[in-house]
């Protein structure tokens, strides 16, 4: 198995999967795979696809990128976690998922493994420092190495919408498409977010063979 990344979001609109397809761009620039995996909705009674179970045929999206499993996240060599913001938070289909991974933390699957995270708001001040946050807690309890954004990036000194040193974010605004556009500034510390991830996976040598040693 070819090492890969694996860009994992949930997006309500659009914004964040523009924002995972960008940094997933990134990884590819740095020359390494990238593997782009959502999570389903939930519904009003709270359930959705267990990460160890295989999807259903039924269960597989008809458009749009697949559905993430277990061992989408136990073979990766670095991850990318993105959701938008829900009042200072993570999206609760993306916390559902991550609830799901306790048997990945007992295997010690994902220590040592660089991860970063992202995210998009209607607003400029819409939570999206406190959500970066949140998503960071359960991959530091998963022994996960975080990344940021450093300020050798130059677009984090003159976006004036998304981008801060914790993070990729997107301002959305309004934009409620499946092709939210990304201005110049969060297009680019998007992709540099996807090319530091993947050198540092490469000089981690983090490899699918090294997991569950």
């Amino acid at each position: 198995m070819e090492p890969y990344l694996l860009i994992l979001y949930y997006s309500a609109n659009g914004a964040t999967r523009a924002l995972a397809h960008r940094i997933a761009r990134g990884v590819r620039q740095a020359g390494m795979d990238a593997k782009i995996r959502t999570v389903p909705r939930l519904q009003t009674n709270a359930t959705a696809i267990p990460t160890n179970t295989p999807p259903h045929p039924s269960d597989i999206p008809e458009t749009g990128d697949l559905y993430a499993t277990d061992d989408d996240l136990r073979h990766c060599s670095g991850l990318a976690l993105g959701s938008p913001t829900r009042f200072g938070n993570m999206a609760a289909p993306l916390k559902f998922f991550l609830d799901n991974t306790s048997h990945l933390w007992l295997e010690g699957a994902l220590i040592d493994k660089p991860a970063t995270v992202f995210t998009s708001s209607n607003s400029l001040h819409g939570g999206q420092e406190t959500t970066l946050f949140t998503m960071s807690l359960p991959l530091l309890h998963h022994g996960m190495m975080l990344l940021g954004v450093p300020y050798s990036e130059a677009a984090l000194n003159t976006t004036t919408s998304g981008g801060t040193p914790y993070g990729a974010t997107q301002v959305a605004g309004n934009k409620h498409d499946d092709c939210a556009e990304l201005t110049p500034e969060e297009a680019q510390i998007a992709q540099t977010t996807g090319k530091r991830l993947a050198e540092a996976a490469k000089l981690l040598n983090v490899r699918p063979s090294a997991v569950n040693q």
